[in-house]
C-alpha cells in the first residue's frame, strides 16, 4: 500500500485572505457537510466537525432538507471560532427561485444555524432559472446584494454544477466568491475558465471535491465513476496512469487529489465532503502528507486529462 509521510501540523502555503467581512483568516480546508444528517449518528458527526482542527464549515438550506443546518446549529455554540459559510436554494417542490425565495432561505439558514449573519452565502444550484431572471428586479441575485448592502452576509457567491452557467454568472461582476465541484482535479482541468474569470475579478474560489465523488478517494464502489457519472475507457484510463504515478512515488493517491488543490494559489479553500467520524480522522494524515515536486513534474508530463463526464 502506499505510504503518508507525514510533516509539521501545518497546511500548505496558499493565497492569504481573511474570510469576506471578517478579519478572520480563511482557511486552506473547508469541511462539506451535504452528507450530514442524511444518516443516523449526524449529532456525533457534527460535535466532531466543529470540535476538531479545521475551523470552517460548508453547507446549504437543502442539504438534507434542512438537517445539515439544523445539527450544526445544534453544536454550534458548544464551540468557538467555528465559521459556517451556506447557500440560498430554491423552493424544492415549486422550483421557484426569486428574490423572495433567497429572503426566506436565509431567514430559514440564520434560524437553524442560530446566527445573525453569515461570512459567505452562495446562490445554490440555479437551475431553474436563467441568468437574466436572476439578475432581473426581484430576482435572487439582487436579494443577495441587500443582504450584502445590510451587512447580513459579508459576501455573495455563485455555487453550482455547470461550467459554463457558471461562467456566466462570473461575468455578471456581480459575485465576489465562487465555488466549483469536480471539475478542478487530479484528473480534470474543465474549471480552468472558472478559475481565471475568478482570479481575474479578484474572487474569492472554493474549490471542492478534490476527490471526483470517489474516483481519487480510492472507493471501489466509486472506481467507475466521477462525479457520480459513469466514465469513459480513455478517461479510466488517464486514472490508472494517475495511480500507477502515486504508487510509483509511494503516495496515496487520495493525498495527492487533496493536495493537487491545496497547492493551487487560485484557489483559497478546498471544500472536502464529510461522510463519517472516520473520514474527518483521516483527513489529519492527508492534509499533511509530503508531496514531492517531482511528482508533479511527472503529473504534467501525462499531458492534459481527456474530457471527464461532467464536462
Amino acid at each position: 500500500m502506499p505510504t503518508i509521510v507525514r510533516e509539521a501540523d501545518t497546511l500548505p502555503e496558499q493565497q492569504a485572505r481573511p474570510v469576506p467581512g471578517t478579519g478572520t483568516p480563511l482557511e486552506a480546508v473547508t469541511l462539506g457537510t451535504s452528507s450530514l444528517g442524511r444518516d443516523p449518528g449526524g449529532e456525533r458527526l457534527a460535535r466532531a466537525l466543529v470540535s476538531g482542527r479545521f475551523r470552517q464549515l460548508d453547507t446549504s438550506n437543502a442539504y438534507a432538507g434542512g438537517h445539515s443546518e439544523t445539527l450544526i446549529g445544534r453544536v454550534l455554540g458548544e464551540a468557538g471560532g467555528v465559521t459556517v459559510f451556506s447557500k440560498a436554494d430554491r423552493d424544492l417542490e415549486t422550483g421557484v427561485f426569486d428574490g423572495d425565495r433567497v429572503l426566506r432561505s436565509f431567514e430559514e439558514t440564520i434560524t437553524r444555524l442560530g446566527v445573525e449573519t453569515l461570512p459567505v452565502y452562495h446562490l445554490h444550484d440555479p437551475f431553474t432559472i436563467t441568468v437574466r431572471e436572476a439578475m432581473a428586479p426581484g430576482g435572487a441575485v439582487l436579494a443577495l446584494v441587500s443582504l450584502r448592502e445590510q451587512k447580513l452576509v459579508g459576501a455573495i457567491g455563485i455555487a453550482a454544477a455547470g461550467g459554463t452557467l457558471v461562467e456566466d454568472y462570473l461575468r455578471t461582476d456581480a459575485f465576489d466568491a465562487v465555488l466549483t465541484h469536480n471539475r478542478y482535479t487530479l484528473v480534470d482541468r474543465s474549471a480552468e475558465d472558472i478559475l481565471r474569470l475568478a482570479t481575474e475579478r479578484g474572487m474569492t474560489v472554493f474549490n471542492a471535491a478534490p476527490f471526483g465523488g470517489g474516483i481519487l478517494s480510492g472507493s471501489p464502489r466509486h472506481a467507475g465513476t466521477y462525479g457520480y457519472r459513469e466514465i469513459s475507457p480513455e478517461f479510466g484510463r488517464h486514472v490508472g496512469l494517475v495511480r500507477e504515478l502515486c504508487e510509483r512515488w509511494q503516495i496515496a493517491l487520495p493525498a495527492a487529489a487533496l493536495h493537487f488543490s491545496l497547492r493551487e494559489p487560485r484557489v483559497h479553500s478546498t471544500v472536502v465532503g464529510i461522510t463519517s467520524v472516520e473520514r474527518l480522522e483521516g483527513l489529519d494524515a492527508l492534509v499533511d502528507a509530503q508531496i514531492p515536486d517531482g511528482f508533479w513534474d511527472e503529473l504534467a508530463a501525462l499531458g492534459a486529462p481527456p474530457p471527464s463526464p461532467v464536462d
